[in-house]
Parts: structure tokens; sequence; C-alpha cells
């Protein structure tokens, strides 16, 4: 018989910031999404996008940025956290920027500490974000990813999401993103 776990998931506020930073922000893979792009002709270009078998598992840290956190914290965007519920302890936590010109909330961070993962707390937290982007009136949920962040990307196709395009060089570390989005309407 499995345990619950007792967390809740409230809002984000200030002071979660450093605890969500302290996380254990690390994940591991045997896989990871390999981008090739044919450019033949000046008016042709090709992408393929597909798995890759890592010759081993590749130990990686997820890109945690204060920034993209405090940003989330404005009233008209969305940081929310789960918490254990007796000590209040971050467990992950999911920072989204709504752009109304475009109807569109942008989730910059969907994070779960190691230790807590495959307990459907990411699931609740996008669930959340879901009815937070269509309360708000966006039409379109968006998620940026690393094309090493095989795992993440196995969540959003899971989730229902689809694979909506890819920036060259998106991240500091001039990493490759995958996007996946998903209507909300």
């Amino acid at each position: 018989m499995s345990v619950s776990l007792p967390y809740v998931l409230r809002d984000g506020v200030e002071a979660d910031i450093q605890s969500a930073l302290e996380i254990d922000h690390r994940y591991e893979t045997d896989f990871v999404w390999q981008v090739q792009v044919e450019r033949d002709d000046p008016h042709f270009y090709q992408m393929t996008f597909r798995s890759e078998r890592l010759p081993r598992t590749l130990q990686a840290q997820y890109p945690q940025s204060e920034e993209r956190l405090r940003i989330a914290l404005h009233d008209e965007h969305c940081f929310l956290v789960a918490a254990e519920r007796e000590t209040g302890d971050v467990l992950g936590y999911l920072a989204m920027i709504s752009n109304p010109a475009h109807h569109l909330a942008h989730i910059t961070d969907l994070v779960v500490d190691h230790a807590y993962r495959r307990k459907r707390i990411a699931t609740k937290l996008l669930n959340i974000a879901r009815r937070w982007a269509r309360e708000h009136k966006q039409e379109r949920l968006l998620i940026e990813l690393q094309t090493r962040n095989y795992p993440a990307i196995a969540f959003c196709q899971a989730s229902g999401m689809t694979f909506c395009g890819y920036n060259e060089r998106y991240f500091d570390q001039q990493d490759i993103a995958v996007f996946f989005g998903q209507t909300v309407r």
C-alpha cells in the first residue's frame, strides 16, 4: 500500500523563490532529441527531430533562474508551488508568463525536486496552470524545454502537448529549445 504525499498546491510568494532554487533540479536521461537541419537550397529548409539513445546515461542540471521566478511573481503572470503540508518545504514549482497580445501562457519552468518525482506533482501543477490560463483568457499554453531534457519532453507528450517549434540558441548556454503547446480554451 502506498502512502500519499501530504502536500498543497498554492500561489508562490517571494519567500518561496529561494526555496524553489534550492530543490534538486538534476535529471537523468538515456535519450535526447536530435535535430538535423538540411539547407540544400537557399529557399528550402528541412528539419528532422528524432529521439536518439545516448551511449551512457546523461546526468544534467535544469537551468534554473531566479529572474524568471521573480517575473512570474507579478499579478499578470503565474508562479505556483507544491509545498509539503506540515513543513512548507517546496517540492516543486511552475512559472508561467502571460502574453495577452497573443493569448498565450508561456511556461518557463516546471520542476519537481528529484526525490519527489513520479508522484503526479508536475501533472497537478500543469492542470492548475491550464485552468489559470483559461481564467485569464489565454487560448494557448506553451512550454520550453532543452532537447536533452527527454524526461520533460516525454511528460509533455503524455500530457497532451504537441511539438510546435524550436530555437537553435535559446538558453543561456546556447542550447537548443523545443516548444510544446496546447489549446486551453
